[in-house]
């Protein structure tokens, strides 16, 4: 089939009317990143497990999911797209059910990876299959919707978790998949269509030795992202052995996947300018978007003294910014020059974050929502616009190895920037300590002072000794406080700076030409 052709195929049924179980699938799934983060202490204390040790329900479904998303196109192939995507939410949705009835830790862990092998593919394959609905120049109107599914899910997610927990139990969040999942395959098997490009190939031939390497790198990879700030680091032996390991499989799959003819991924797509640069730019911006959603509920819990619900409820004006910018985006989008869109989102990112930088420990919750409403709006107005960008001069053919690539770099980008993030607060907070520990001294005016103070009150209720002892332990504790707040601060200062550093990169992806009425 020509390229021509393909270009030319066109879904029978409404594609807004396919969307249905597509979004709704793809929605479920990105739910389940971040639906979980606060049920963590809750599951701890089912499988009588440590906090530390729960964490690997988090990491074994993104590395299941991450070594599923680069296969997209091969098990399309093999199966059919359409066959793939129906496999996939039905494999996700059993999962869940068997994560709800966990109880042990090895059961859940288990479980989760067969939820992530379910999922993994749900989301490059809604968005290949989106993207492909509509030609280039009305794509905005639809990305307007996948816009929605990644931003707004991972806002809502730990909302909705918290909430859950709360009122029912933490088996629910996974309960709620299973109505959905049998909503979108009846939906999907009488809705969704294989163009002819998409349809069950003859003689497919599976990359084992890339899928290995794939497997052996994600693995290596997000255990030393996950628990790498834990163990100090470059410090640790079993860290860096595990680098090591992760750099050469992560070498080794590249290079197979550029010498082999029938490889588990197509690497000619990063030949294209768009696609490059564009898929740079969502790398950063997923960082960004998950290492805040990372930190933020870290010093409103820890700092601030929000429970995990309330948390959680801080963070929707985020959602309801990207919701406005969404339907905006929808309405008139198509009219706008792309680029623009993408570097004003960019700014808006930026400025957000320099508003964040200047939190302190008296702050009213208004406070943490205008920024977090701000940050909402340029998160969306640069998704949605970035991707229609990034795909613009791909053919149909091309969509499914390029949604798959793409979303697996963009998980990667979001796990290294939550990480990233992670060390910072933790150094940063070391070096503010040190700082603010030099000037408590009885030679600092302020200090002595505010000791007095202290001793006075406390010197009501007890003897000098303990109201002394009581004092220094109270100035100490806020030390403490000022030293984290001063490493979030940086933090928030950092993540602002690198949305400002890719604002170049906009200008080197070719724009899309509009058609005149």
């Amino acid at each position: 089939m020509t390229q021509e052709q393909t270009q030319e195929w066109k879904p029978s049924h409404n594609p807004w009317i396919v969307c249905i179980p597509i979004m709704l699938a793809a929605f479920m799934f990105v739910l389940d990143e971040t639906i979980a983060n606060v049920a963590l202490p809750y599951m701890a204390g089912s499988f009588s497990v440590s906090r530390q040790e729960s964490t690997w329900v988090l990491t074994s479904y993104l590395i299941a999911s991450g070594i599923v998303i680069p296969s997209v196109d091969f098990f399309c192939k093999l199966m059919g797209r359409k066959n793939f995507f129906i496999f996939s939410i039905i494999l996700f949705t059993v999962s869940s059910f068997l994560c709800g009835i966990a109880n042990s830790l090895p059961m859940m862990v288990i479980t989760r990876i067969l939820q992530g092998f379910g999922g993994g593919a749900v989301l490059p394959l809604s968005q290949s299959i989106t993207l492909e609905m509509w030609p280039v120049e009305k794509r905005a109107q639809s990305m307007a919707l996948f816009g929605m599914v990644v931003v707004i899910a991972p806002i809502i997610g730990p909302v909705l978790g918290g909430w859950i927990t709360t009122n029912w139990s933490w088996p629910f969040i996974y309960f709620i998949n299973i109505p959905v999942g049998i909503l979108c395959v009846c939906l999907a098997k009488k809705l969704i269509e294989d163009p002819p490009y998409a349809r069950k190939q003859k003689n497919v031939k599976m990359d084992v030795a890339g899928f290995y390497l794939l497997i052996g790198w994600l693995t290596c990879m997000q255990i030393v992202l996950d628990k790498g700030n834990d163990a100090d680091w470059f410090g640790s032996a079993w860290v860096c052995w595990l680098t090591f390991f992760a750099i050469l499989f992560a070498a080794l799959f590249f290079v197979t996947q550029a010498k082999k003819k029938d490889s588990l991924i197509n690497l000619s797509v990063f030949k294209d300018r768009n696609f490059f640069f564009g898929t740079i730019v969502q790398i950063v911006m997923m960082g960004v978007l998950l290492a805040s959603l990372a930190i933020l509920p870290q010093f409103l819990q820890g700092l601030m003294g929000y429970d995990a619900y309330l948390s959680g409820l801080a963070m929707m004006p985020r959602g309801v910014g990207a919701m406005m910018t969404i339907f905006f985006i929808g309405s008139i989008g198509s009219k706008i020059n792309e680029k623009i869109l993408v570097v004003i989102g960019l700014i808006l990112l930026s400025f957000s974050g320099f508003m964040l930088c200047n939190l302190n420990l008296h702050i009213a919750t208004v406070n943490i929502a205008i920024p977090n409403f701000i940050m909402g709006i340029g998160m969306a107005m640069c998704m949605i616009p970035i991707i229609t960008l990034s795909t613009a001069t791909l053919t149909q053919a091309q969509m499914t190895n390029a949604s798959g690539v793409q979303n697996l770099l963009k998980n990667l980008g979001g796990a290294i920037g939550t990480s990233i993030v992670t060390t910072l607060i933790s150094r940063k907070a070391q070096a503010h300590q040190s700082y603010l520990v030099d000037n408590m001294t009885m030679l600092n005016d302020n200090f002595t002072q505010r000791l007095q103070a202290y001793q006075g009150m406390f010197s009501q209720f007890m003897d000098n000794i303990n109201a002394n002892y009581m004092s220094q332990n109270l100035l100490y504790k806020q030390m403490l406080q000022q030293a984290n707040m001063g490493a979030f601060r940086d933090t928030f200062e950092v993540c602002a700076i690198a949305c400002v550093v890719i604002i170049p990169l906009i200008f080197l992806i070719k724009g899309i030409e509009k058609k005149k009425a």
